[in-house]
């Protein structure tokens, strides 16, 4: 099994975010919610640093010039990664974010991804389930551990497996929410995903030029209506 890629202690905590150029997409939007289109390289919520002023969370408060327009009473019930891409949930007013934090609370949401892993999975379906802790000696990483970890489960279905050089494309089904669960789960199973800086095996970052991580699908309950909805994102780098 491929061992995590260690970094200097504080190496990321200074990190600044290269510009990201690609525009946050609208993907629907009525009184209550947004749905967007997430690029890859940008934050979901500026960072401390004040040189990583630019978000989604920013670019929708301000809108972004010539594109989309400003909505001044977003708020973000759910992230994604820097690296990862896909679709997110918005709330527009503080009722339709309430019912929104409600329902992850209570795991009425569901999300899927497609990931490339590194090397062929066995299994054409299966799951993994490793509590997951935050640790301040090895941040922005998180760790593996069953004392003090959290519950998190991942289930993965195969989508095809290609060769030259092997790697593998799955679906991805977070039955938890825990930070980078995906990608240290992965990692945990021996295939790693490509691109991955924080958890990578010799190879495996070199292997993309980005996360291949994307938010493709989610599955909710609209926050004035109850409709059941199931919006998705397509997947930039597999069909």
């Amino acid at each position: 099994m491929p061992t995590t890629a260690l970094l200097p202690h504080g190496a990321l905590t200074d990190f600044v975010a290269p510009e990201c150029e690609a525009l946050v997409e609208i993907l629907y939007q009525d009184d209550d919610i947004l749905l967007i289109n997430k690029p890859s390289g940008l934050l979901s919520v500026s960072g401390a640093n004040p040189l990583n002023w630019d978000s989604v969370y920013y670019r929708l408060l301000h809108g972004q010039e010539g594109a989309t327009p400003a909505f001044p009473e977003a708020k973000l019930p759910h992230r994604l990664d820097i690296g990862t891409s896909g679709i997110m949930l918005v709330g527009l007013h503080a009722a339709a974010t309430r019912h929104l934090n409600i329902q992850f609370q209570q795991r009425v949401i569901q999300r899927r991804y497609v990931a490339v892993l590194e090397g062929w999975l066995q299994h054409d379906h299966g799951q993994v389930s490793a509590p997951i802790a935050k640790d301040k000696s090895i941040f922005p990483r998180v760790k593996i551990c069953h004392s003090s970890g959290k519950a998190a489960t991942s289930q993965y279905r195969v989508l095809q497996r290609l060769d030259q050089p092997q790697r593998t494309v799955v679906e991805f089904t977070p039955l938890t929410g825990r930070t980078h669960q995906l990608r240290i789960h992965s990692l945990l199973a021996g295939h790693p995903i490509l691109g991955c800086e924080l958890y990578s095996s010799a190879h495996s970052e070199q292997m993309a030029e980005r996360l291949l991580l994307h938010a493709k699908d989610v599955y909710f309950q609209h926050p004035r209506s109850g409709e059941h909805i199931h919006a998705q994102s397509p997947c930039p780098f597999y069909p």
